[in-house]
């Protein structure tokens, strides 16, 4: 069954693109939870309609993202944290620490958008994070783990 987005769908797709899904993960779980429509010949109409009138927001809000992803890319993010011993974190660094460090940079990005690489981050180091800052615009930012 094809269906059309209405929100962002992790592992899925974004809003206003059309997917085919099997037909019960649909009826069970994306049109009841209002994720999603079925994709009927009236909604992809009404769906055209609506990306033509976005495209030109659409571009605006591109240009800002990539803006971000330059600006975050070239700043150096230092996060701290308690360290015991041999360079080890009481815990680890999480995507709301990014996501914290990042607004006092003065980029709010939603910490659902940042996937850390690897393995839980438990000593002091250099890390990259991928941020998706758009649909199109995904940025490895390296940042630091230093004592606090």
């Amino acid at each position: 069954m094809e269906v059309i987005l209405k929100q962002d769908v992790e592992h899925l797709g974004f809003a206003n693109d059309v997917v085919k899904v099997r037909d019960g993960y649909a009826r069970n779980f994306l049109l009841p939870r209002g994720l999603a429509v079925a994709a009927t010949t009236s909604e992809r109409k009404q769906l055209s309609e609506t990306l033509k009138q976005r495209a030109h927001k659409e571009a605006k809000v591109r240009a800002e993202a990539d803006k971000n992803a330059e600006a975050l890319a070239s700043k150096t993010i230092k996060i701290g944290a308690k360290v015991g011993e041999k360079g080890r974190i009481f815990g680890s660094v999480n995507t709301i620490m990014l996501s914290d460090a990042f607004k006092l940079l003065g980029v709010d990005i939603d910490r659902k958008y940042i996937k850390l690489k690897g393995e839980a981050i438990k000593t002091i180091g250099k890390y990259e994070a991928e941020v998706t800052f758009h649909r199109d615009v995904v940025k490895a930012i390296p940042f630091e783990v230093v004592e606090e």
